[in-house]
């Protein structure tokens, strides 16, 4: 039989008993209510709707202990992690990434490779394994906590702990919201045109709300390129997870071919309807809100869960690798938006 481990990969091992809609029902009920909440306080103060997960679900933390709730918090942080990933597929084309020009796409793909090599990089030099560097350089580099919650779910509880995915979300959290006030205003500062400010604002901050209200904030041109620039990093998601599972499939040495996990297959197949233009735009929209709702609710769900004793024992360090990718990331975008972008 197959070991536990791999259905962290794969989702494929059957449970000791077949859960019914009981069992998932409290836990779900919470983490609807936590994500709505969510939705709410973003809505209507401006606030990122990650952002307001994450705190949301911490507070709700000291639910974690009651047994009742683990079935339905489980199919949250996991389940629905995986079809929100698979509804991102929706946001991308082809011809956005076309559009952006041989020399710009190949800048965007240098600069998510680049970030997540500095990420195990630093972490290795920080005492953490290759996982947690990865895990953390690609949130960064591709699409901030849907990246992250993504790559822990291929990556699996065996290599990436709840406690470590907690504080790349709590520091991808801070990171992005800090990127979105200040890197507009270093574009200001560099007299920086449309196209620039577009390409570096689309090419740096890491969640895709931040993006765009950047871009958007800096003119309605700039929010234009900050769009095609940032949904071309979230169209590599798919190859990154994919080369991720060859690269540390689930059962490292068993000796049998790497599996490519579904969600990413569904990812790729979504994207390529998408560009050829079978999907109304009425149905990409929905789409991309339950995107939305169902990564907002892992992230609700992995919140809490999350093990808040282990958080305060780590101290500064994961931090230090997210900050480093984070200046990687901006120092590289600054650098094509100065070489690629009139």
């Amino acid at each position: 039989m197959m070991p536990m481990a791999a259905a962290d990969l794969y989702g494929d091992v059957p449970p000791l008993r077949r859960s019914t809609w009981r069992d998932f029902a409290p836990g779900l009920v919470v983490v609807g209510l936590g994500t709505l909440a969510a939705g709410f306080l973003s809505e209507h103060y401006g606030a990122p709707l990650t952002l307001m997960a994450l705190l949301l679900g911490l507070s709700l933390n000291f639910l974690s202990s009651d047994k009742r709730l683990s079935t339905g918090l489980a199919f949250a942080s996991q389940s629905l992690l995986r079809w929100g990933i698979v509804f991102v597929g929706a946001r991308v084309t082809g011809a956005q990434i076309v559009g952006l020009g041989p020399v710009a796409l190949l800048s965007v793909v240098a600069i998510v490779a680049v970030t997540i090599c500095i990420g195990v990089l630093v972490a290795r030099q920080t005492g953490f394994d290759t996982s947690f560097g990865i895990l953390a350089g690609g949130a960064v580099a591709i699409c901030g906590a849907s990246a992250a919650m993504a790559l822990a779910t291929t990556l699996g509880s065996r290599r990436v702990s709840e406690t470590q995915l907690t504080i790349v979300l709590v520091g991808i959290a801070a990171m992005s919201a800090s990127a979105m006030v200040l890197y507009p205003i270093a574009a200001h500062a560099m007299h920086f045109s449309d196209v620039r400010a577009g390409f570096l604002l689309g090419a740096s901050i890491h969640d895709v709300a931040q993006a765009l209200g950047a871009g958007y904030g800096y003119s309605d041109a700039a929010g234009q390129i900050a769009a095609i620039v940032k949904l071309t990093r979230v169209a590599l998601l798919a190859p990154v997870l994919a080369l991720v599972a060859v690269v540390l499939p689930g059962e490292p040495g068993a000796g049998r071919v790497p599996k490519l996990p579904w969600f990413v297959a569904g990812f790729f197949a979504m994207a390529a309807v998408n560009s050829l233009g079978l999907i109304p735009a009425v149905v990409a929209t929905a789409s991309g809100g339950i995107a939305t709702a169902c990564l907002a609710a892992a992230v609700t769900a992995t919140a809490i869960k999350s093990p808040l004793p282990k958080l305060l024992e780590t101290g500064a360090r994961p931090i230090l690798v997210i900050g480093l990718a984070t200046l990687t990331a901006f120092i590289l975008a600054l650098a094509a938006a100065l070489l690629v972008a009139a």
